[in-house]
This record gives structure tokens, sequence and C-alpha cells, in this order.
């Protein structure tokens, strides 16, 4: 495709991930960074985004908000970047990306925010509890990459939680999790990311 990609978001958010899909594509793009505050609250950014909430992409008509999402259908939409495994493939690929968006990041919310369900009441919580939702993370990492011996866009989603978990004291400090960090922080595509989102966060007060 060649259809012009608009990446909206702001250098201190989950654009942090989209930045490095963008970058592992090795495609152009145009980025369009948005303060916090009335910026995001606008009415063309709601018109992308109603949550008022970045990231966001438009690529041509489409509009695909939520990260794991963009990653997903950047993955499809660019194939000759391999990021995703043949359709038939996809188990491991969809299962990861999915527990990361979903019980992961719960798990690692809650515990944040110093809340966790009464024991009772875990099985109606998606992650269970914050050690199993860890240890099942640990099980998954095994080997080289979270979907296989590949490196796809569920390693840049999985990978971007787990060195954000790491960095912030927001998950354990786990052999497994370092040594999978260590595989993924090495790549062209993430430094060149980071040294964007870098620079344009290089104004920010805070």
């Amino acid at each position: 495709m060649t259809t012009e990609i608009v990446f909206f978001t702001n250098p201190r958010s989950r654009g942090r991930i989209v930045r490095w899909m963008l970058e592992e594509l090795a495609v152009p793009y145009r980025t369009e960074i948005l303060e916090y505050g009335p910026p995001m609250k606008s009415a063309e950014y709601l018109a992308v985004n109603p949550m008022g909430k970045v990231p966001a992409i438009r690529h041509g008509p489409t509009i695909v908000t939520e990260a794991p999402a963009i990653c997903a259908y950047l993955a499809d939409a660019f194939p000759e970047a391999g990021l995703a495994p043949p359709a038939g493939q996809r188990g491991a690929y969809y299962r990861w990306l999915f527990f990361a968006a979903g019980p992961l990041e719960a798990a690692v919310t809650n515990r944040n925010f110093g809340l966790a369900p009464p024991e009772d009441k875990e099985a109606m919580v998606g992650y269970g509890n914050f050690g199993l939702t860890m240890d099942t993370l640990e099980n998954a990492l095994g080997g080289g990459y979270v979907a296989g011996e590949t490196f796809t866009a569920a390693d840049v989603y999985v990978g971007s939680h787990i060195h954000w978990g790491l960095h912030f004291d927001l998950i354990e400090k786990r052999p497994a999790f370092e040594a999978y960090w260590s595989r993924l922080e090495g790549r062209e595509a993430y430094r060149r990311a980071t040294a964007l989102d870098d620079a344009a966060g290089s104004g920010d007060k805070d």
C-alpha cells in the first residue's frame, strides 16, 4: 500500500509502542504530536478517536486506535515486513498479543493502584491474580520470541509492556523477563523509535 499513514501520538504515551512498530515496517509515515489536555479533546481529534487518547493512526480512509489493534493492523497491511506469521500459524501470535492487552495490562495497572481482587472473586477477573499473570507470562518467554522463533508485532507489544514494567518496577525482575527484553532492545527499529520519541519529548517539563 502507498496510502499515507498519519500517526497521532505523544512521546509520553503508549504511542511509543506504535512508533516502534512503524519503524519496524520501514515505510513512510507522518507524525502528528498532540499535547495532553485540550488538543486531545478537540473536535478535530475526537473525530479520529472519540476517547480523546493516543495513539491512533489514519491510513487512507481507515482509522485504527488502541496500540495492539494498530500493531496487528499494520502487520497485515504491510505483509512484506514479515511481522505476522502466516495466516494458518497465528495461534500463539494472537494469544500473547491479546494476553498482554487484556490480563497483563489489567493486572499491572490494578497492582500499581493498590488494587487486588478478593481471593474468592478471582474467578470473576480476567487475570485471576497478579502472581498467576506473571507466571503465565514467564512461561511464554522460554524461547526466542513470544510467538515462536521469529520476531513479530506481538513482540513489539509484549516487549513494550515488559520493558515498561521492568523500568518502572511494575513487574518483578525475573530472569526470563530480563533475558527476553535483552533480545529486543538492540533492534535498530526500536533504537530509531526511541531516539525519535526522546527528541520529540525533550521539551517536556515533567
